[in-house]
């Protein structure tokens, strides 16, 4: 049974700044395990994403997604999402992306798709915090609270902060690197055919250059722990879906 996992989304201004279009490569493997570590299977989630088009539009191109059965075994043929290519929206409109009118036209199912949208959102809205990081000093991130999931229910924060724990290069440029954390996060969620309590914890780190504030690279890390029931099911399944993820840019 394939299993769904309800990333973390942060409702984050950003104001990095775009003189010229860029376009980032974003994957993220998804890996359904049961309680004692066995996979059931994974998928591999892959996305370009361009920032600083005309009218500050974003837009993404080339949504795929891949699945394997074992750890490691090649991923089988990549299958493009039809319904995400070309999605585009300005990034002034970018914060509406927690409304369902938001994702209209995307499956009901096609969770991990939205999952691609938030966590770019997310990684880029942290940069933008770059300014009020002391080396070494946890920032907590206020106001975070209960985050409507376009109405597929709710995520809330329990305590996320920002570090900010050095310098280093990346793709010639000189960076600041942010470590980001939030444990013990909760899901409430429920759409027309599963519904899932469960737990998230989530981490990662964010190279951004000190010169034009973009990113120069990030990785995501999740869990997620909860129980999961589908129609027609009298009792809920345990499920455990660890997820890791790249956020790059495209060499020009």
């Amino acid at each position: 049974m394939r299993t769904f996992v309800i990333a973390s989304a942060l409702l984050l201004t950003s104001a990095l700044a775009q003189a010229a279009p860029r376009t980032w490569h974003f994957t993220c493997d998804y890996y359904n395990l049961d309680l004692k570590g066995n996979l059931s299977g994974r998928q591999r989630y892959a996305a370009f994403y361009t920032r600083g088009l005309p009218g500050d539009v974003v837009r993404w191109s080339d949504v795929t997604v891949a699945g394997s059965k074992g750890w490691s075994e090649d991923f089988g043929p990549a299958q493009k999402q039809d319904f995400m290519e070309g999605f585009s929206y300005p990034w002034s409109k970018s914060t509406e992306n927690l409304s369902p009118d938001f994702f209209r036209g995307f499956p009901p199912m096609a969770m991990q798709q939205r999952n691609l949208v938030w966590d770019t959102h997310m990684l880029e809205g942290f940069a933008d915090h770059l300014d009020r990081l002391t080396p070494n000093v946890p920032y907590h991130v206020p106001n975070t609270g209960d985050i409507d999931l376009a109405g597929a229910g709710t995520f809330r924060h329990r305590d996320l902060q920002l570090v900010l724990t050095g310098n280093s290069k990346r793709n010639g440029q000189e960076c600041a690197v942010i470590d980001y954390r939030a444990f013990f996060n909760t899901i409430d969620s429920k759409t027309g055919t599963f519904a899932l309590v469960g737990r998230s914890d989530y981490w990662g780190q964010i190279w951004v250059s000190l010169a034009t504030k973009q990113i120069e690279y990030a990785t995501l890390y999740e869990e997620v722990l909860g129980e999961m029931k589908l129609p027609g099911q009298e009792k809920p399944t345990t499920i455990s879906v660890f997820r890791i993820g790249t956020f790059e840019p495209v060499a020009k």
